[in-house]
């Protein structure tokens, strides 16, 4: 890895991170040319991350554990599994949170990741129409309007989820997954309680549950 590591992807940053985890002895490793990963990675001119995580001693890495070099090395593969448990339990305010105090670089990162893999999410756990919930999905579309469209690794999207009897989305969150993502709606307030119909998109089968793709260690 410290060879091959020249482009930064969020992917390769938690790759880095979960093969420390496995053996924090790796990092003063010495290979048949004497060089341990870190002079690997200088020599062959890897990104300043991946640098930036080989420095670690094995004693300073334990230290942080995998929760908090994944927090320090792989922000997005971070934020995205926490985001993901808020939305599991129903956490709005939490989510919320995250977008209030983080910059919107990082919140569009954290919403892209695994193909949208969070608003597909989204999607399955809105059953209980909140005001809090719609105006969570809209911040998200209005930071990653593509998410609308994105398809999981079985080819559902967003929508196929909402409505699909499996999970049966509120119709609020129907109609908001199924806006155009060419007109990104703004969220300058959160959205009034007034119900507007559902979409009359169906689906024949149901959409296999977005994978978690959890990155925890």
């Amino acid at each position: 890895m410290a060879a091959k590591a020249q482009t930064h992807t969020h992917v390769l940053a938690i790759v880095g991170v979960h093969s420390i985890c496995f053996n924090y002895e790796a990092l003063i490793t010495r290979d048949n040319k004497g060089e341990i990963p870190l002079d690997i990675a200088r020599r062959s001119g890897a990104c300043a991350e991946i640098i930036g995580l080989l420095s670690l001693t094995p004693e300073e890495a334990r230290s942080l554990g995998g929760n908090g070099m994944r927090r320090m090395y792989a922000p997005v593969a971070y934020w995205k599994d926490e985001m993901l448990t808020w939305i599991r339990s129903r956490s709005w305010a939490d989510c919320h949170k995250f977008i209030n105090e983080h910059d919107d670089e990082l919140v569009r990162e954290v919403l892209k990741y695994n193909n949208s893999n969070l608003f597909q999410n989204i999607a399955c756990n809105s059953q209980v129409y909140t005001d809090s919930l719609m105006f969570l999905a809209l911040r998200m579309i209005h930071r990653h309007p593509l998410s609308l469209t994105t398809k999981n690794d079985q080819g559902n999207t967003t929508l196929q989820f909402a409505v699909s009897t499996q999970f049966n989305a509120c119709r609020e969150s129907k109609t908001s997954s199924a806006s155009p993502p060419s007109k990104s709606p703004a969220p300058p307030s959160p959205p009034s309680s007034s119900n507007p119909s559902p979409p009359s998109t169906t689906i024949s089968t149901a959409p296999t549950t977005p994978s978690a793709s959890s990155s925890s260690t």
